[in-house]
């Protein structure tokens, strides 16, 4: 199924065991990147029902690699000067 780009879709789970697993999970494309979405129902402290979200990207050992091969500024700033 083709997504456009920032849009996307949330399933009722039906394979929920535990408070743990998500109430709805589904997939959504943002920024041409594919990612999973998890949405559990919940009550806030007054009250109010709803819907807390978490994204987790498709190509999650891709990105986690490109991420480990760029070097953070602190890590660019502290590298040795050669003079």
């Amino acid at each position: 199924m083709e997504r456009k780009d920032n849009s996307g879709a949330l399933f009722k789970n039906d394979r929920k065991e535990t408070d743990n697993h998500p109430d709805y999970n589904g997939t959504v494309t943002v920024g041409g990147e594919d990612y999973w979405i998890s949405g559990w129902i919940k009550k806030s402290a007054a009250g109010k029902t709803y819907m807390s979200l978490s994204f987790k990207p498709k190509n999650g050992a891709k990105l986690a690699a490109q991420a480990a091969k760029k070097m953070s500024i602190t890590e660019q700033l502290n590298d040795e000067i050669p003079w």
